[in-house]
């Protein structure tokens, strides 16, 4: 194929990683290169990872280094962890001690008046046949027995009020699992510029970081700290200092990471998208770990695809005046909806298997980019019906 200048979006999507990991695959044998790599969480795991590999190695690499994180589907199947959400227990075990021992986490356990009002509500609910049903008996020994209760409220308090910040932590100075990572080989000649994103909650700014040292006056380095940072998912993995600010995922506001893209690249001839999440892909959770993949991966998804529609309206703004031949194209690979969000292999294998073939549809259409999907039709009537008093 004709030498042109490409970028690559690698979209964040967590366990949906294999899409992309599919796609790179095909479009490395078609020959397809690129100049640019814009990633965003995972998809900046996968870009470091491909780039810093041995030439010729780069899909076995990311297999086997995305193959440690994902488990085996028999034990996967009672651990539905990942193998990087691993906890700081040394960090718990020190911040629930300083809790049991600071005076200060025993103030406001027994509130009187909060009692007095409790005991009154539970008269009320006893003597009270109409309220014998679950949703009231539910807010009712919520409200008026765990809330007052001084040993529930110390407990809460110690679940939920220690520092530790995340249900995992993945960036450490010491680490054996980031130490495999060779990040001073994404800084050769003849390297592409690699970018990701994330959020500076202490300065409330998105910021990017590259291996590109043109842009090292504007942009951080991509270093171990700093790809931790990337995906520093509130809630499930702690956040990441850095230089004294705070970092969270990035992908939260920019999943795919079109920022400043067409800025620092206006001579681009092709932009491809591998966007790994669609709300399509979203069932019905059978439990509580599948219902916080969907918590995650809704927003995500839905993130993803006006992150692309917005870039398809900026693209159209930087393509006005250019002739045909120098405008700017977009390739966006198709999105398997036929995944699920197990960290197991069966599902990394299935993934991909499914975006390999994708990817391979858009380069069989290729040149011709992608068009534009059609505008959900929002003109629907629900299935269920609308009680007599609506």
């Amino acid at each position: 194929m004709e030498k042109k200048k490409r970028a690559l979006a690698l979209g964040g999507g967590g366990p949906a990683v294999g899409l992309s990991i599919g796609a790179l695959n095909a479009l490395k044998e078609a020959g397809i290169t690129f100049d640019v790599w814009t990633c965003a969480c995972i998809g900046a795991w996968l870009g470091v990872i491909y780039n810093q590999a041995e030439p010729g190695k780069q899909i076995n690499t990311c297999e086997q280094f995305f193959g440690k994180i994902f488990r085996p589907d028999d034990e996967y199947s009672r651990f539905p962890i990942a193998g990087v959400f691993a906890p700081d227990f040394q960090a718990m075990v020190r911040d629930s001690i300083e809790f049991v021992m600071n005076p200060r986490s025993y103030a406001n356990l027994v509130v009187p008046d909060s009692i007095a009002r409790a005991a009154n509500e539970l008269m009320r609910f006893v003597q009270d046949p109409s309220q014998w049903n679950f949703a009231d008996f539910n807010s009712t020994y919520l409200n008026d027995v765990l809330a007052v209760n001084p040993a529930s409220r110390f407990i809460t308090s110690l679940m939920y009020l220690t520092p530790f910040k995340g249900m995992s932590r993945t960036y450490y100075p010491v680490s054996t699992f980031l130490e495999s990572i060779d990040f001073k080989k994404l800084y050769r000649e003849g390297k592409p510029y690699i970018y990701y994103n994330s959020y500076n909650v202490t300065t409330k700014k998105m910021e990017l970081f590259t291996n590109n040292k043109a842009f090292k006056n504007i942009y951080g380095p991509i270093t171990a700290e700093t790809l931790c940072a990337c995906s520093a998912l509130p809630f499930v993995e702690m956040p990441v200092t850095v230089n004294g600010d705070t970092y969270i995922e990035g992908a939260l506001i920019d999943t795919v990471n079109f920022e400043s893209l067409l800025l620092n690249h206006p001579d681009l001839d092709e932009v491809w998208v591998s966007r790994i999440l669609d709300r399509k892909q979203i069932l019905p959770a059978n439990n509580l770990y599948e219902a916080l993949n969907n918590l995650i991966q809704m927003f995500a998804a839905n993130t993803s695809e006006d992150d692309v529609k917005l870039f398809r309206y900026k693209l159209a703004k930087e393509n006005e005046g250019r002739s045909e031949t120098t405008r700017i194209k977009l390739y966006e690979i198709h999105v398997a909806h036929h995944i699920n969000y197990d960290w197991s292999w069966k599902n990394l294998d299935a993934c991909i298997e499914r975006g390999q073939k994708a990817a391979q549809a858009t380069i069989n259409n290729y040149p011709n980019p992608t068009p534009s999907p059609p505008i959900d039709d929002f003109s629907y009537r629900s299935q269920i019906p609308w009680p007599a008093w609506a």
